[in-house]
């Protein structure tokens, strides 16, 4: 059943009561459209996205997205140095290079062949890092599971991609990176913890299924096979 589909559960009435808006079959269908589109971007356009836009929709989703506590523990670089960029880009190919040979036999020449990254093309790059020691928050929700601040973290990170997607922009998460290398070479606080490396721009290639999936790396599970049910 698609999620467009999905009939209503309350009644106008009771939306009105609860001061809750209403989202039409119209909006879920688009919404919809939206989750499948937001794919993971590797092949960017150098063309440099308008003045602004990056700014403002980090802006929005900074101003969006849930946090542990209202912790807002989210920190965001943007790294647009020659210098700087060079260094992330020599940090992923060193990574990369210890990731190819860790691939077996059978899996390295098309581990060698997937496009992982679009350093060299995106107009835009973030690096996103998690203030471990922020005080916002006063720790709410947090003292069993610390972690929850990084978690906090890749929801602002998911609620930038959405915005963006929706203006045509396309994103990109590059994961192959040392975090050690990269705090030392962008000189970020020692509390910081480096969640990841964002790249932006307009795609020159998307599709409603990830990339992963069309070049053969490994097909998508089922949902029925991640979702299971406690039996006593």
């Amino acid at each position: 059943m698609e999620f467009s589909q999905f009939r209503e559960l309350r009644s106008e009435d009771d939306r009105q009561a609860a001061n809750e808006p209403h989202f039409d079959a119209a909006f879920r269908h688009k919404l919809e459209e939206l989750l499948y589109w937001r794919r993971d971007v590797r092949h960017f356009s150098s063309s440099s996205l308008p003045q602004g836009v990056v700014d403002d929709t980090l802006t929005l989703a900074c101003d969006t997205a849930p946090s542990v506590g209202n912790s807002q523990p989210w920190r965001f670089i943007k790294v647009s140095d020659a210098k700087a960029r060079n260094a992330i880009v020599c940090n992923f190919q060193a990574c990369n290079e210890d990731a190819l040979r860790s691939q077996s036999s059978e899996r390295r020449q098309l581990y060698a062949s997937l496009k992982l990254e679009g350093l060299q093309q995106a107009p835009e790059q973030l690096a996103v890092f998690c203030d471990e020691g922020t005080i916002q928050g006063h720790g709410l929700g947090q003292s069993t599971m610390p972690e929850t601040r990084r978690y906090s973290v890749v929801m602002a990170i998911h609620t930038l991609w959405l915005l963006l997607r929706g203006q045509g922009i396309g994103m990109g998460w590059v994961s192959i990176l040392d975090p050690a290398r990269l705090k030392r070479d962008l000189d970020v606080p020692k509390a910081w913890s480096f969640v990841g490396y964002l790249c932006m721009g307009y795609p020159l290639h998307t599709s409603r299924v990830a990339e992963l999936q069309e070049t053969g790396w490994q097909a998508r599970q089922e949902p029925s096979a991640t979702i299971m049910h406690r039996r006593s």
